[in-house]
């Protein structure tokens, strides 16, 4: 078989078997990647005979018409060769349509111009039109020509609320509601999708075991009526996961049995049931069947026996027969932390015009609930990661999963609708982690180097559509991380959409590296002082994640630490002058070791951003030198462990005012 044979079906099967590096070279992926990765599509090209198999499959899924079709009011919708369609547009009476022929060969209709999920039947086949607004739900939608402003919290580091150790849905509402006072009108929260719930060590916030459940551990147990503990709080700087994960599950443990034998006569769980259908089962089951196998010194689903690698599997159903007491107890965690996150965004929405906004990750764990209940719906062999660059010339593997293009389309994109939803259901938006994973992924065969690896092609517009109809539905903005390397056009693609990019304060610099005044930031983004990856205001100021750097032995990019202290001296003095010009500051540049007068000045900077949403993160509210997350490490940094330093932060008259400073300006 040729190589250019090989090559052709890659493309057809949307491989970007060219590609464009970080410094603009351009690169050609290697026919034995390209040959690993296709037959991990299902689409084999070992030989001549394989490839002409796999290219008459793209050709007919090609000219199907899609059981889900993505469009928008009055567009033309093509209907392949149907003799008749009728369409029920939202649980209405079918009503017959009629069809236009196509010069092409084929035949259309117009789209109604009523947004929603109508179903649609060509001949005897029924699909699904999903109909969506042009753009997402927006601020102006909201407010007007308002523009707005907030924090960005890591749900966990926040004091007070039910979970003395660490913070929870409770915490968050108290926090969102002291927030909303001081003028904030968002508050974007650190993902809080479900976790492994026996897992004793630590959490991965963007490696979940589910995106369409939520963590247990940020429960609030008095949803539940359960009797809370007045516990003090142990007062340390950094989370001990092990200690605080098993105390909060043995709470959950005792809600759960104080009214356990109430449970299936409370209407409220036996409809949560109901709407959560099979996937919330199977998780359920998921969870029940990882405790029982980890306890054997099985980690994964992939090392339990035959007959457990599905939820079909015989064992699995004997298991759930056997523990149906256990797949109730998990049923219960994911009602009331579901309960919680509905009270929390409840609080925030009594001051905030947006409330929470969540963080929906780009991919899941290859071993959690998703991946054992749903297989053919994810990549498989394949993991996600980046190609290599400048600050990783080696690439990344993240050692995730997520949907494979094909699965979107053979199964009407159910699996991404009911992840979106997840992630608005109980928020008043929604920032979608690595955006560009809508237009491509980088995906790494399973054992194969990051530098082995190619880019796979998502359908972008059907997904836009569905995040506009979705956004729609629950009046929830979308903001889109398009930080990193970004495929030409893509940030006017999400605009277009309606989706808000991001722009943060170190990278907003012009061709010479000279900072940029924030009245000529994008008008459709948000405005950020910094990411949980980034240095804090403080931290950057004092040369703390340089520090982190020499510390870890890390590849500098200047090539010695101290060319990169000489540099970051200049781009104090610049940022500053920068400062000063925009009105922020009258005062002298502070010394390195003076943080809090550059904190104070940049949260006045971003709020004149001309950004239509402008979110500060609460490290810099409190002026804190480390960052939550330090990217390319486990053990070295605390990574998702660190806590606030103080419940009670709207008592301090120096902070209140300092959140003045960025909420103000743009009231």
């Amino acid at each position: 078989m040729s190589d250019f044979a090989i090559r052709q079906l890659a493309r057809s099967a949307g491989l970007h078997v060219e590609w464009t590096d970080a410094n603009g070279r351009p690169q050609e992926v290697g026919l034995d990647t390209l040959r690993t990765v296709l037959k991990a599509l299902g689409f084999a090209a070992e030989t001549a005979q394989d490839a002409a198999e796999s290219h008459r499959r793209l050709d007919t899924e090609a000219k199907a018409v899609p059981k889900l079709i993505a469009t928008c009011g009055f567009q033309t919708v093509h209907a392949g060769n149907a003799r008749r369609a009728r369409i029920k547009i939202q649980n209405s009476e079918w009503q017959d349509i009629a069809l236009e022929p196509l010069k092409v060969g084929g035949v259309c209709f117009r789209a109604p111009d009523i947004i929603g999920y109508h179903e649609l039947q060509l001949d005897d086949a029924v699909h699904i039109l999903a109909v969506a607004p042009a753009r997402c739900f927006g601020i102006s939608d909201l407010v007007g020509a308002r523009k707005l402003s907030g924090l960005a919290v890591q749900l966990y580091s926040l004091r007070g609320g039910h979970s003395a150790q660490f913070g929870d849905f409770a915490a968050l509402g108290e926090f969102a509601e002291g927030a909303g006072h001081q003028g904030a009108e968002a508050l974007a929260v650190s993902p809080t999708h479900a976790g492994f719930g026996a897992e004793p060590d630590g959490i991965a916030p963007y490696s979940p075991s589910s995106r369409f459940f939520m963590d247990p551990l940020y429960a609030d147990l008095s949803v539940a009526g359960a009797e809370i503990p007045d516990e003090p709080d142990p007062g340390d700087d950094l989370i001990e996961w092990r200690r605080a994960r098993a105390h909060k599950y043995a709470q959950l443990r005792n809600a759960y049995e104080r009214i356990a034998n109430r449970l299936k006569g409370d209407v409220c769980f036996s409809e949560f049931c109901t709407e959560g259908g099979e996937r919330l089962r199977n998780h359920a089951i998921f969870e029940a069947l990882d405790t029982h196998f980890r306890k054997q010194g099985k980690h994964s689903w992939r090392d339990w026996p035959r007959g457990f690698d599905g939820p079909s599997g015989s064992e699995v159903r004997a298991f759930s027969e056997r523990e149906e007491r256990e797949i109730e107890y998990q049923l219960f965690l994911q009602w009331i932390t579901a309960l919680s996150a509905g009270e929390a965004q409840a609080r925030a929405k009594k001051k905030m015009s947006i409330g929470i906004i969540a963080d929906m990750a780009v991919g899941l764990s290859p071993t959690g609930s998703h991946a054992w209940s749903a297989p053919h719906e994810l990549l498989g062999t394949l993991s996600i990661g980046a190609p290599p660059d400048t600050f990783n010339p080696a690439g990344q593997d993240w050692g995730l999963t997520n949907f494979s293009p094909n699965a979107l389309r053979s199964t009407g994109f159910d699996s991404f609708i009911q992840t979106v939803r997840a992630a608005m259901k109980y928020a008043g938006g929604v920032r979608i982690d690595h955006a560009m994973g809508l237009r491509r992924l980088w995906v790494i065969p399973n054992g194969g180097s990051p530098t082995d690896g190619v880019y796979i092609t998502y359908p972008l517009p059907n997904l836009l559509r569905l995040i506009a109809l979705e956004s729609s539905l629950h009046r929830a903005i979308v903001i889109g991380e398009d930080l990193g390397t970004v495929p030409e056009g893509f940030r006017a693609q999400l605009s277009s959409a309606g989706i808000l990019g991001m722009r943060v304060m170190w990278f907003e610099r012009n061709k010479q590296g000279q900072f940029i005044s924030p009245k000529r930031w994008d008008s459709q983004a948000v405005a950020l002082t910094t990411t949980h990856d980034l240095p804090t205001v403080a931290g950057w100021w004092r040369e703390n994640d340089l520090d982190w750097a020499v510390k870890l032995k890390r590849k500098l990019r200047l090539g010695t630490a101290a060319a990169e202290r000489r540099a970051r001296k200049q781009d104090r003095r610049t940022l500053w002058n920068c400062f000063a010009e925009a009105g922020c500051t009258r005062a002298p540049e502070p010394a390195r070791d003076d943080p809090e007068p550059a904190v104070d000045a940049a949260l006045s900077y971003v709020s004149r951003a001309s950004c239509v949403l402008a979110l500060a993160s609460v490290e810099d509210i409190l002026a804190l030198s480390e960052q939550p997350n330090l990217p390319g490490t486990i053990d070295e940094h605390p990574n998702w462990r660190r806590r606030l330093p103080n419940a009670e932060i709207w008592g301090s008259p120096k902070l209140r005012e300092r959140v003045k400073k960025l909420t103000a300006p743009r009231r």
